[in-house]
């Protein structure tokens, strides 16, 4: 009876140990698969557990902060580039405005002058005048030549972007809001008005 007894004793001392044999492998395949720490893990699923996930380190963040901060310094440089350059071409464009707009009531002092001629080309009024048309047709074909046009006014609708109305008229026979007549001539340098023309409109 003592030696059976023995015998059961070593079985399952063997027994006991096979089962722990079998608990320690099965610890380390676990703590291959999820690093040492992962016996402290209370995940129920270690497949999709974060408690292990190691967080940004502080210096890449700031690397990265710094990345972005360049490239919207860069867009901001780019965009300011962008708008001194159109600032230079408008004003490169535009800079003989100012020049211009002082030449035009010489041009309308030519206009009045010639305007006081008759169809009697051979009176004196007629010769002296002459020489004022000749200076007035060169003075014209130099601001054409700037990009200076005349503002097309007689016969159409009145436009505010165009026209200034200084005068209105009732007219039969002519639709209200109509220029009757330009006053005073308008002018548009390279698309920009420079100058509305100031005109009567129908009532």
């Amino acid at each position: 009876m003592e030696e059976v007894k023995h015998d059961n004793q070593d079985v399952n001392e063997e027994k006991k140990v096979h089962e722990e044999h079998k608990e320690h492998e099965h610890s380390k395949k676990h703590h291959k698969h999820h690093g040492p720490h992962d016996e402290h893990c209370k995940c129920h699923d270690h497949q999709e557990c974060k408690c292990h996930e190691h967080p940004e380190p502080p210096h890449d963040k700031r690397i990265k902060e710094l990345e972005d901060e360049l490239l919207r310094s860069k867009a901001e440089f780019i965009n300011y580039r962008k708008r001194l350059e159109d600032e230079q071409v408008r004003l490169l464009k535009f800079c003989n405005e100012d020049l211009i707009k002082e030449t035009l009531p010489i041009l309308d002092n030519f206009e009045r002058a010639i305007s006081m001629d008759d169809t009697n080309l051979d009176d004196e009024v007629s010769k002296f005048l002459s020489g004022f048309k000749m200076i007035y047709c060169n003075f014209v074909n130099v601001l054409k030549n700037y990009g200076v046009i005349e503002i097309d006014g007689n016969n159409k609708p009145f436009d505010p972007v165009y026209h200034e109305a200084i005068m209105t008229e009732k007219r039969d026979g002519v639709e209200a809001g109509m220029v009757l007549e330009v006053l005073q001539k308008g002018y548009i340098l390279k698309g920009k008005v420079i100058r509305p023309a100031m005109v009567k409109v129908s009532e």
